[in-house]
């Protein structure tokens, strides 16, 4: 954990981390949490929380907003919990593995039907399609352990998909090249897709795509202008400012 918080969205959230060279949530943790505005009442689930930067960061922008935080590493729950007081933010932690059998998830707690918002950051990777990081940690965070047939993906969506209410919303960030891997699972499941690129600079291929979803709706996809992150001298754009919560450089 690091000895001094870390302050995300300009200071409005302070998050304890692991120590550098661990997974740590940046960018994408504030590119995901900036995606959908849930109102104060909705039931909100941060799938995957590790330290609970998304629904924490949620919960500071929409102040009453109580979170419900999914981690199966019982040390990075116990941040997320600290991290929840840290902030004075009224959060449930739950300790459950996202690609456990449907009995053992509701034997922890996350029940079917239950949320309106599910907020996900997958591993990026399955095992044996990148060189993983040597610190376990790390490599934990962005690779789906055992799944070198590419299937976890769908798992871990199908798992969000049985804890969101019927209509509720699902928003997810990943990386641009598995846009057609992440269509394939949320096809007959969801409907009402908004997909975004984002990109580190405007001349430069999209690096993430953040996709929002209505749970059984029908209506059709949707491509969003691209958020563009950086401008040419390597600041933040204006627009990945005001999502930072931090000053335009000028």
């Amino acid at each position: 954990m690091t000895e001094a918080p870390d302050a995300f969205l300009g200071g409005r959230l302070r998050l304890h981390q692991p120590a550098r060279g661990a997974h740590r949530a940046g960018t994408d943790a504030v590119l995901l949490a900036r995606l959908l505005i849930p109102a104060p009442e909705d039931r909100l689930c941060d799938v995957g929380a590790a330290t609970g930067a998304v629904g924490l960061a949620c919960a500071a922008l929409v102040p009453g907003l109580r979170p419900t935080l999914v981690e199966r590493d019982p040390d990075l729950a116990a941040q997320a919990r600290t991290n929840a007081a840290l902030n004075g933010i009224d959060a449930r932690v739950i300790e459950a593995d996202v690609l456990a059998p449907a009995t053992d998830r509701r034997a922890a707690g996350l029940m079917p039907d239950s949320f309106d918002v599910v907020l996900t950051n997958p591993p990026y990777f399955s095992a044996g399609h990148h060189r993983a990081s040597p610190h376990p940690g790390r490599a934990a965070a962005h690779t789906f352990a055992g799944d070198a047939s590419g299937e976890a993906l769908d798992a871990w969506i199908r798992t969000c998909t049985a804890i969101l209410r019927p209509g509720g919303r699902l928003g997810l960030i990943h990386r641009a090249d598995v846009l057609a891997e992440c269509l394939q699972t949320l096809r007959g499941r969801y409907g009402g897709l908004a997909i975004r690129p984002v990109h580190p600079r405007a001349e430069a291929p999209a690096i993430r795509i953040l996709i929002s979803a209505v749970k059984g709706s029908r209506a059709a996809l949707r491509l969003q202008p691209p958020l563009i992150l950086h401008g040419p001298d390597g600041a933040f754009t204006p627009e990945a400012a005001e999502l930072h919560g931090v000053p335009p450089r000028c």
